[in-house]
């Protein structure tokens, strides 16, 4: 009994540490600037890969050039990072518990994603439906 007490206590004190050296500042403030992702009228997208890092604060923006109505999901993404908003025509939009999983555009348009990736992988993003028509792309996350 003593025994698991003590590594219990060992192990909050270690997570304790850690959190507290991960947590130093205000980890959303001066997002990092993706390059805009282009949704082009041709069925096209203007990036196919995008490398991030854990714990860092990215913006996204994603504008669409109309002729189409695009969905941009980009579900495992947005499942492993916290998004702290996402902004449409100056309205910002606050998500909270289960977050999001795309934006879609009815016509021509910007939208911007803010948030932190959380967990490393690969995650897709892509076009729904479009995808076999190179509307998909890549987060690798580090």
């Amino acid at each position: 009994m003593k025994v698991s007490t003590a590594l219990l206590v060992c192990a909050i004190a270690l997570l304790s540490s850690v959190a507290a050296g991960n947590a130093e500042g205000n980890l959303a403030s001066k997002p990092e600037r993706l390059e805009p992702l282009v949704l082009g009228a041709d069925l096209s997208f203007s990036v196919k890969e995008y490398k991030l890092e854990t714990g860092k604060y990215y913006r996204w923006q994603i504008q669409s050039q109309g002729g189409e109505e695009f969905l941009v999901k980009a579900p495992e993404l947005f499942r492993n990072s916290w998004v702290n908003q996402i902004v449409i025509n100056d309205i910002e939009v606050k998500p909270v518990g289960g977050g999001i999983y795309g934006v879609e555009f009815d016509d021509e348009g910007t939208a911007d994603v803010w948030f932190v990736p959380i967990v490393p992988g690969d995650f897709e993003f892509y076009a729904d439906g479009f995808e076999e028509r190179g509307m998909l792309g890549k987060f690798v996350v580090r």
